[in-house]
């Protein structure tokens, strides 16, 4: 236990140079061409280690790839790892953000969200090897595509190795000070469309009916549903509507972004979506949407799965902490099927989806340290 900081330490400079070469890819969720690329670089450097890779073709994202390790007892076990290889920054985005090494940084697009992960699962492997250890349980390492974008083309796969596994980490990046996520919120959200009656706003502006003007009164209905005590947020992001100035409008619509710490707030802002009715004679609502990611909650299991962590941290001398965020991650699906669960594996760093986005590169060592203790000592 003890020699696995110092191994990862020593071979972070291979990890770091892997990590500017994942980031040189870029892989936008949208673009699966890219995406492909960045999954062909990772094949190839897991399979290097002796991993057991396979590739699983997707139609509507980029593909998906799984890496066991060899070795490692069923019997005892299995642990899944999920990482995701999609960012959101568009091709091109290299030359305005350059990949860039500065006071114990290093800068670029997605080296933080996530591709510093993908570094530090290589890194702890590598270490591993290098000691000729192997891991207590069967582990899987699953790099999905589309995060991103909301996982719709991963998720089932994403529950069905939760399933089959009976510990998840999920290497999503760590709170500012190191700490895992034990709580995340539930994000989703929904569409809210008003049909009115159009009409000329001069000659016949009593004949129609301002869908405008009804969406308005409904985005002021919706955004009280906001409850902080709670951990509700509502955020209508996108509206519009219409066509001319002078001519009513029979249509507009909004894109609503809501966030809850429970199922029961969930189903509360749900049942108040689906409730709205118009404000105005002669107008039509209609809404579709729903919860995407459920809220992964502090509950028993988690805090008993941390507790666990936080000791198997202690015994290679790293003190964890744990903390909540507003964002969601795929281990919401694995956490909401009851599965134990850890989050924020990934890099200390900030600027996620921001252009001053970069990781601490020291702590690509800590945290791969951490990882293959979680493989070592976890039964």
């Amino acid at each position: 236990m003890t020699s696995l900081p110092g191994a990862c330490r020593a071979h972070l400079p291979e990890a770091l140079a892997l990590l500017k070469q994942l980031v040189a890819i870029e892989s936008p969720s949208t673009d699966k061409d890219a995406v492909d690329r960045c999954v062909d670089f990772v094949e190839a450097a897991f399979r290097d280690l002796g991993l057991a890779t396979h590739r699983l073709p997707v139609a509507a994202a980029g593909d998906q790839l799984t890496a066991d390790w060899p070795g490692g007892d069923p019997q005892a076990g299995r642990t899944l790892v999920l990482l995701h290889l999609d960012t959101v920054w568009p091709l091109g985005t290299l030359e305005r953000m350059p990949i860039r090494e500065e006071g114990g940084r290093l800068h670029g697009p997605g080296a933080y969200d996530m591709k510093a992960s993908v570094a530090i699962a290589w890194l702890a492997a590598r270490a591993m090897l290098d000691l000729r250890q192997t891991p207590r349980r069967s582990v899987r390492l699953l790099f999905t595509s589309d995060e991103e974008l909301g996982s719709d083309a991963s998720v089932e796969l994403i529950r069905s190795e939760a399933r089959r596994s009976d510990l998840v980490l999920v290497m999503e990046m760590a709170l500012p000070n190191g700490e895992l996520k034990t709580a995340r919120k539930g994000v989703g959200d929904f569409k809210v469309v008003a049909h009115g009656r159009s009409s000329h706003a001069g000659g016949n502006h009593e004949r129609g009916v301002n869908a405008i003007e009804e969406l308005a009164r409904q985005v002021l209905a919706l955004q009280k549903l906001t409850d902080y005590a709670r951990g509700t947020t509502i955020n209508v992001g996108v509206i519009g509507g219409g066509s001319r100035s002078n001519v009513v409008p029979d249509r507009a619509e909004m894109t609503v972004d809501f966030r809850v710490a429970t199922m029961a707030e969930a189903d509360r802002i749900t049942q108040a979506f689906h409730a709205l009715r118009p404000a105005l004679p002669g107008a039509r609502i209609e809404v579709s949407g729903g919860l995407n990611r459920p809220p992964m909650e502090r509950n028993a299991t988690m805090v008993a799965t941390f507790e666990k962590a936080r000791r198997i941290a202690a015994g290679i001398g790293l003190q964890l902490e744990e903390g909540s965020t507003g964002g969601g991650s795929d281990g919401n699906f694995t956490a909401a099927l009851g599965v134990p669960t850890l989050d924020g594996l990934g890099a200390q760093g900030d600027g996620a989806h921001a252009l001053h986005e970069h990781v601490v590169i020291d702590s690509l060592a800590q945290r791969a340290a951490l990882l293959a203790a979680l493989w070592t000592e976890w039964d």
